[in-house]
């Protein structure tokens, strides 16, 4: 035979059990729920940039592990929509195989995910000092579309371009570094002195 006190700790224990149990699997059905309704509504995508580096540097080798091209600027932002980078005041030293050095610079640029674009925009510079195969080419324009990997720069706006002492304007270029190729694509016009011997 139980006495009072056991019993009412008994009862009151047989009441608690199912509650506690109840509350248990109401937390469990609530967090199964929500797990299983995130993977169907996708998260709220970030749109602002979430990261930045000043001054920094970056140095792309080669298949053969010699320096392919050199990248630096002011400020780089990451964007995780499209995971690309905005560069501000970029500077593209690119050696390359050929080993005929260019130097690119903007006011700013744009590359995409996994480097192979890179976009100037803004008072686009581009320089390769001479050697004793080449003349000293500079070249300006309000954009340029560069691929890095492949030595490649182009664009479809005006264009001027002192060659010695020559000078071009035209609208469209095409520059293979690799291959040692230039071309002006439309509206070419300029001046053209021999050079001395």
């Amino acid at each position: 035979m139980m006495s009072g006190r056991t019993g009412i700790r008994f009862r009151v224990l047989a009441i608690a059990l199912p509650v506690i149990a109840l509350a248990l699997g109401s937390f469990w059905l609530l967090e199964a729920m929500r797990r299983s309704a995130s993977d169907y509504i996708p998260d709220r995508q970030r749109s602002e940039p979430d990261f930045y580096v000043e001054k920094f540097s970056y140095v792309k080798l080669g298949k053969t592990g010699k320096v392919q091209y050199h990248f630096s600027g002011a400020k780089l932002t990451h964007n995780p929509l499209d995971d690309s980078y905005d560069i501000t005041l970029p500077v593209i030293n690119s050696i390359g195989e050929a080993q005929v050095p260019m130097t690119m610079r903007a006011e700013r640029a744009h590359v995409n995910s996994d480097n192979s674009r890179v976009q100037l925009f803004d008072n686009v510079q581009l320089d390769r000092p001479e050697s004793p195969t080449t003349q000293h080419l500079h070249a300006t324009s309000n954009y340029m579309l560069v691929l890095p990997d492949d030595e490649i720069m182009k664009t479809d706006k005006p264009v001027e371009i002192r060659l010695g002492s020559s000078t071009l304007n035209g609208v469209g270029m095409f520059v293979d570094n690799a291959k040692r190729e230039f071309r002006l694509t439309s509206n070419v016009h300029g001046t053209y002195q021999a050079p001395l011997r």
